[in-house]
């Protein structure tokens, strides 16, 4: 059972594929939250290589187990861009927290009536005839007998 260097080389390769396919398979979205953009960035350009070489074996008529992967991979690709552009998302929340006009797609989506409803401040508020009406003819106030 003596095995040439070749295909001990090629076993090896396809043993580190396995492992880094088994890597990709546990993308957790709580790890990759704990991640900073670097490694996000860095893992997404990995996943995309994969996801190409896996492609490439579909050409040119893979395993079966390559082309189950693909889906895993395209899943995992999804899950970090979520989580890249969820921490985007938060950073402008907080950069526009403070802010007076703030971007359409961080507002409140309510409906679209609530949203031209007026406020509460406006719907209190009181014109000067109407102020000057209370002042000079206040509610008049009754003894009532008991």
């Amino acid at each position: 059972a003596r095995v040439s260097p070749r295909r001990e080389a090629s076993r090896h390769a396809a043993s580190s594929e396995v492992a880094a396919a088994a890597a990709a398979m546990k993308v957790k979205v709580h790890e990759l939250r704990t991640k900073t953009k670097a490694d996000l960035t860095k893992q997404l350009d990995e996943l995309k290589s994969e996801l190409a070489t896996l492609r490439v074996a579909k050409v040119t008529g893979g395993a079966a187990s390559k082309l189950s992967k693909i889906k895993l991979v395209r899943k995992s690709i999804a899950r970090v861009l979520t989580v890249m552009n969820q921490a985007k998302k938060d950073q402008l929340r907080i950069f526009y927290k403070d802010k007076d006009l703030v971007p359409l797609d961080l507002r409140k989506k309510q409906t679209r009536a609530i949203r031209r409803a007026l406020t509460k401040k406006e719907a209190g508020m009181k014109t000067k005839k109407q102020q000057k009406k209370d002042k000079h003819f206040p509610q008049r106030r009754y003894a009532v007998k008991a």
